[in-house]
């Protein structure tokens, strides 16, 4: 069932929020081995759809793909005052309640609000319209300091850049890490963003000799994260003060540089879950979050489920299982 993505178009549609899901979960990779999803566009009225771009679209499909689609997307929406026609407000309710995953890209999370399917959860948005959101739907917990927000059938992401990391994400989820990183490197994307990353980056590209310094030290962290990784050895490595390096680190990657190294550790004991049999404690070593009590406790905290559980539901190698 989530082989079927529905994306939802309307009138006045930026072209590249509506090729985002596209381009990450529609187009034919399978000579690449990347099984291939089958990705409708639709709106509320077929036909010609014009753009924010100056051209119109051709859209296929009414709303009635909804009825069927594992996955609907709502890309964006074009003004987050305007409440959306209650024919895609229905449509959204009922995808929800048969099952479907539904996730709003950047604005689109205001229309997931109107529908009512973000009362009682978290969710983001683009982070200058996150006020606005948690404004009009009191309701909602609103985060407007991470990528994306996973609450399992809802899901909703920050605005552009982070709407493909969020549509990554999606694909990791269903195929698993290794199609997700193949999708990435042909799109020239990195596969490491998490949703816990912050929107806002300081300054993405090093502007000082601190922040030049940080790539190789960033690239041996990844080699190493087995080893305890201590901050002023860190900061040695980059020839600055602990103090710089902090800062240097959340400004480069939008991140301390524990929260960083957490995420690493826990993208590769995903990696391990999915490619080997090695025994949870031999994950839990390999991946440097120590023993398998403690991984356990990372991944119910993190992804909501256990390692165990998530190597049921990923794992490559024929079996998939392995000794607890």
């Amino acid at each position: 069932m989530r082989d079927s993505v529905a994306v939802v178009a309307f009138d006045q549609i930026s072209p590249f929020h509506l090729s985002v899901p596209s381009v990450v979960m529609g187009e034919d990779r399978t000579a690449d081995g990347v099984p291939r999803y089958d990705v409708r566009i639709c709106a509320v009225n077929p036909g010609p759809v014009a753009t924010n771009a100056g051209y119109d679209l051709v859209v296929a499909h009414g709303l009635d793909v909804l009825a069927e689609a594992g996955t609907v997307i709502v890309p964006s929406w074009r003004d987050p005052a305007e409440i959306p026609p209650e024919p895609l407000l229905t449509a959204l309710k009922a995808s929800h309640e048969r099952g479907a995953r539904v996730v709003g890209l950047c604005l689109g999370a205001f229309v997931l609000a109107a529908a009512g399917l973000l009362d009682g959860r978290r969710a983001t948005t683009h982070w200058r319209y996150a006020p606005d959101l948690a404004l009009r739907y009191p309701a909602i917990r609103v985060d407007p300091g991470v990528l994306w927000v996973d609450e399992a059938d809802v899901i909703t992401s920050a605005g552009t850049a982070a709407a493909l990391d969020c549509c990554l994400y999606l694909l990791h989820q269903d195929r698993g890490a290794d199609i997700a990183n193949r999708v990435a490197r042909r799109l020239v994307l990195a596969a490491t963003r998490t949703g816990s990353q912050a929107q806002f980056v300081e300054r993405p590209i090093p502007g000082t000799a601190v922040e030049s310094s940080l790539p190789p030290v960033l690239f041996w962290m990844r080699r190493h994260l087995d080893q305890p990784l201590r901050l002023d050895d860190l900061a040695a490595r980059a020839h600055v003060s602990r103090r710089s390096f902090t800062r240097s680190f959340r400004a480069t990657t939008g991140m301390s540089p524990h929260q960083w190294i957490l995420t690493q550790r826990l993208q590769l004991a995903r990696d391990l879950l999915e490619t080997t049999t090695h025994p949870l404690e031999t994950v839990a070593a390999e991946s440097g979050l120590g023993t398998g009590a403690s991984l356990r406790q990372h991944f119910q905290r993190e992804l909501h489920l256990s390692p165990s559980a998530y190597r049921r539901a990923f794992s490559k190698v024929p079996g998939g299982s392995a000794p607890e």
